[in-house]
């Protein structure tokens, strides 16, 4: 357990569930923590809960608020963080929904459930590559879904408009999550915290392990400690591979292609 109190982290999706134990448990050792909320009173309240139950100072805490359904809610969070914070050391991509039950596509266009868990994500990493790599040893830990495995990136219609289901709607996100992981722009690794109970879990079993037992294995991940290779995958502790295409370069080089165009950066 290394003191962590020269680290900055951002976590999105940090006011409830893995999101807001791994904010926690990263506090507790000592690092800044960057709490993301869909909006600013939830962002406000999670650090509230944490300097009052965990005896946080709150000079530790810093509260950010975007909504992932609007990606220019994205693009200002990230230049608030840079503003704020030039140097980043790590970036946690933990905010996620499950796909509802009808198709349901963003103001922006895309299917919902793609969007907030993979494309709002990709976004914000790209706009803080340059405050990820300042100095050496910056990393992106992505929290994502053994449901990955069971997906397939639909490259004709990401929207799943032709044929949606909520369930492979939910496992593409995750695997563009993981495929993204193997991008060399910054260091990343993906990791399934294991089925825990929070909003996400009928989409896994009835029962789960609890949060902050899932968050320990994110945790883990951003101690500069614990040494990680690009693109790899881990199932709670242990490192596993993942689906095949997420090892893929062409796979990889595809994703980037495609989020370009649905986040509206390409050339």
């Amino acid at each position: 357990m290394s003191d962590l109190s020269s680290r900055t982290v951002l976590i999105t999706g940090a006011t409830s569930g893995i999101g807001h134990e791994t904010a926690r448990q990263l506090a507790e050792r000592g690092a800044t923590v960057l709490l993301h909320g869909r909006n600013a009173e939830q962002a406000r309240a999670a650090a509230d809960r944490l300097i009052a139950t965990a005896g946080i100072p709150a000079t530790r805490l810093h509260a950010y608020a975007a909504d992932f359904s609007h990606l220019d809610e994205v693009e200002s969070l990230a230049t608030h963080v840079v503003a704020e914070h030039p140097h980043l050391d790590v970036l946690v991509n933990n905010a996620g929904m499950a796909a509802p039950e009808r198709h349901t596509v963003t103001a922006d266009g895309n299917e919902i459930a793609f969007q907030v868990n993979f494309l709002a994500h990709y976004l914000l990493t790209c706009l803080l590559e340059p405050a990820l790599t300042s100095d050496p040893g910056g990393r992106v830990v992505n929290v994502s879904s053994s449901l990955h495995r069971t997906a397939s990136i639909q490259w004709a219609d990401p929207n799943r408009a032709r044929r949606y289901s909520r369930l492979a709607a939910y496992a593409q996100s995750q695997l563009a999550l993981t495929v993204f992981a193997a991008d060399p722009r910054v260091t990343a690794v993906s990791v399934h915290p294991g089925v825990c109970d929070t909003a996400l879990l009928p989409l896994y079993a009835h029962a789960g392990i609890t949060p902050a037992e899932g968050a320990a294995h994110v945790v883990r991940l951003c101690d500069p400690a614990v040494e990680i290779v690009n693109g790899t995958y881990y199932d709670r502790a242990e490192r596993v591979d993942p689906a095949p295409a997420a090892t893929e370069d062409r796979t990889v080089r595809r994703l980037n292609k495609l989020a370009d165009l649905l986040v509206g950066r390409a050339a």
